[in-house]
């Protein structure tokens, strides 16, 4: 990680608007467990391009981590929106094991609680 980090913030200081960059060097320092500087990077990357899947996701899991549920729902929600929910898989491949888990948990106790909101509803 540190050595992909360095080398993701090289890209980014030859080309500043270079988002996979940027989401590379998020990524690194994630998992060099500098969480806090991850989401500095990415609310940057999210402040240039507010509708990108890819950024979305990997913010909501921050926010579940560090226990912002409401937070972490609503960043889930804008990505479902924006209709491209194709990055979740790769970047769950990305997390650590304790944080996939985290997600897929979240996730899967959120979907069953709307299920059961949408069948009360019509029952």
């Amino acid at each position: 990680a540190p050595g992909v980090y360095q080398l993701a913030s090289l890209l980014v200081e030859l080309d500043a608007s270079d988002e996979a960059s940027r989401i590379l060097c998020a990524d690194a320092l994630y998992q060099m467990g500098w969480v806090e500087e991850a989401h500095k990077l990415l609310l940057v990357a999210l402040s240039k391009n507010p509708q990108r899947s890819p950024i979305l996701a990997r913010l909501a899991l921050l926010q579940l981590k560090k226990g912002f549920l409401y937070d972490g729902n609503q960043l889930l929600k804008k990505v479902i929106k924006t209709g491209d929910t194709s990055c979740l898989l790769p970047i769950m491949d990305i997390f650590k094991d304790e944080d996939r888990k985290l997600m897929q948990t979240h996730c899967h106790f959120r979907a069953l609680s709307l299920l059961t909101n949408k069948q009360e509803d019509a029952g």
